[in-house]
């Protein structure tokens, strides 16, 4: 009898496309599958802003519970929702092949255009800051839930567009509702925008980690995300932080671009740096030196007294 793999996942739709499409991997390896469907206190508070609710866990807390006394696996996450510093106990066992990762502009209104005076619908720190650097014409709105829910608020009139990011726009099929495909190098993606991860208690049989880590592990977009996530570390950033960092592999060489904005979107820093692939964690550490050096550790202190009053 092959091996039983429980997964657990939150209940919307891209939610679940995740558990499935890891489900698949695991099952083209001849494991076995459930799926387990759990709320977390994310989704159960969509009325209140993700840096007001606290950013730490507010989509794994659940999860992780039951990862601990065993009730499940594995968990699957977007690996941007994934805090820099896991609870002791757990870890990340494989990153799946990553989606595009831009930044969309999604509306019905194929004439929509950050050029104009629109409003645009998104919850996230790092977009409405870069949206106040590059465009600071544009409104935002404050639009949370899965991304249906996000879709008829805009319909109903919230917003003129939404921006999200490809990867779940792509994943739950709104792609003819693509405006536009935000440039990288403005909107500068979350750390591990894209990618699945599957994240698993430390006491999860040796065996059986090993299976799915082969099952499911894309290397380039580990090593990718492994410097992303160095990076996100020492600046010890959570969802409600607007920082930014993505990496590209080319060959044995890995470059990594980072940097953070100003809640007001007055000042930005953005620095490139490249290294050896074999040492991500490495690179991603001194990203973060270097972007401290340049006054990102000031940013930073500043936006965590603003968020703490």
């Amino acid at each position: 009898m092959s091996q039983l793999v429980k997964i657990g996942t939150r209940g919307s739709k891209l939610a679940l496309w995740q558990a499935y499409h890891v489900e698949e991997l695991l099952q083209k390896a001849g494991l076995r599958t459930e799926i387990v469907i759990i709320d977390t206190k994310g989704d159960q508070i969509l009325d209140v802003s993700i840096a007001k609710i606290g950013s730490k866990g507010v989509f794994t807390q659940e999860l992780e519970d039951q990862l601990l006394d065993g009730r499940i696996d594995i968990a699957v996450h977007s690996a941007k929702d994934m805090q820099s510093n896991l609870p002791e106990g757990f870890e990340i066992i494989a990153f799946t092949e990553r989606e595009k990762e831009n930044d969309v502009l999604v509306s019905h209104n194929k004439e929509v255009s950050l050029k104009q005076d629109i409003v645009l619908g998104t919850s996230s720190t790092r977009r409405i800051s870069t949206l106040k650097h590059f465009y600071p014409h544009v409104k935002t709105v404050e639009v949370r839930g899965n991304l249906q829910t996000r879709i008829r608020k805009m319909e109903e009139g919230l917003c003129d567009a939404l921006l999200l990011a490809y990867a779940g726009v792509h994943r739950m099929e709104y792609d003819h509702m693509i405006v536009e495909e935000l440039d990288l190098n403005e909107f500068t993606p979350a750390v591990g925008q894209g990618s699945v991860a599957i994240e698993a208690a430390q006491k999860l049989d040796p065996d059986v980690k090993a299976m799915i880590t082969s099952a499911c592990d894309h290397p380039e977009t580990s090593m990718r995300l492994r410097a992303e996530r160095a990076y996100l570390r020492v600046l010890e950033g959570g969802c409600s932080i607007p920082v930014f960092a993505l990496a590209d592999l080319d060959g044995k060489r890995l470059s990594l671009t980072g940097g953070i904005v100003s809640l007001d979107g007055k000042e930005r820093i953005s620095i490139v740096i490249e290294g050896n692939a074999e040492e991500p964690e490495r690179l991603g550490r001194d990203l973060a030196d270097q972007v401290f050096a340049a006054g990102g550790k000031i940013i930073l202190d500043q936006i965590k007294t603003t968020l703490n009053k």
